[in-house]
């Protein structure tokens, strides 16, 4: 009969798992409920989902992760509009929603810099700050892609309606990163 293993690299995993199942796994219910809503046409969102905790697990073995959460739900939106996007043979670029932000950095990294996955959790959780419906427009209009005509028809309201809550959205996003002291790492396109 062997005994169970022992020592550091049994201690590391040991942590990591656990680090795993509070910190990640809690996570999964509100993963899904989110990619279905956000991309009702992906089919694969179990698949989304596992990618995602693949990535997460990849990512905290090489380096602390700050926000579990955040670095699943960028990855997960990264992972479905690449499956949209390959499914549709489209030219769109999975960080166009980003460029339609106006938000760019061209600088070179550096330390007091944040990663490009940091800015994308960043923006997806104040995205997720937003109310219901002004989210539900920022989404449509600025992930999917969809034209304000498009968004109105889908949501019910008027083009005014989409063209102000878009507005409200992504001035409360720009809120939200000023609020955490965040705003300074996005340098807005002229």
């Amino acid at each position: 009969m062997s005994l169970p293993p022992t020592g550091p690299d049994h201690l590391a995993v040991s942590d990591s798992a656990r680090w795993f199942s509070e910190e990640a796994q809690p996570h999964g219910p509100a993963l899904k409920d989110y990619i279905r809503r956000a991309f009702p046409s992906l089919r694969d969102v179990d698949d989304v989902v596992q990618e995602s905790y693949l990535r997460l697990w990849r990512r905290h073995a090489e380096e602390p992760i700050r926000s579990a959460r955040a670095f699943l739900f960028s990855v997960a939106q990264r992972i479905a509009i690449d499956g949209l996007r390959r499914r549709r043979r489209s030219p769109i670029d999975s960080f166009a929603s980003l460029a339609e932000l106006n938000i760019a950095d061209d600088t070179p990294a550096a330390p007091e810099q944040l990663g490009e996955d940091e800015k994308i959790a960043l923006l997806v959780a104040a995205i997720d700050a937003l109310p219901a419906r002004c989210r539900e427009v920022v989404v449509l209009r600025k992930l999917h892609l969809l034209s304000q005509r498009e968004t109105a028809a889908r949501l019910g309201i008027s083009e005014k309606g989409v063209e102000n809550q878009l507005a409200r959205g992504l001035e409360r996003c720009r809120l939200w990163l000023r609020h955490r002291d965040a705003e300074h790492h996005f340098r807005h396109a002229p």
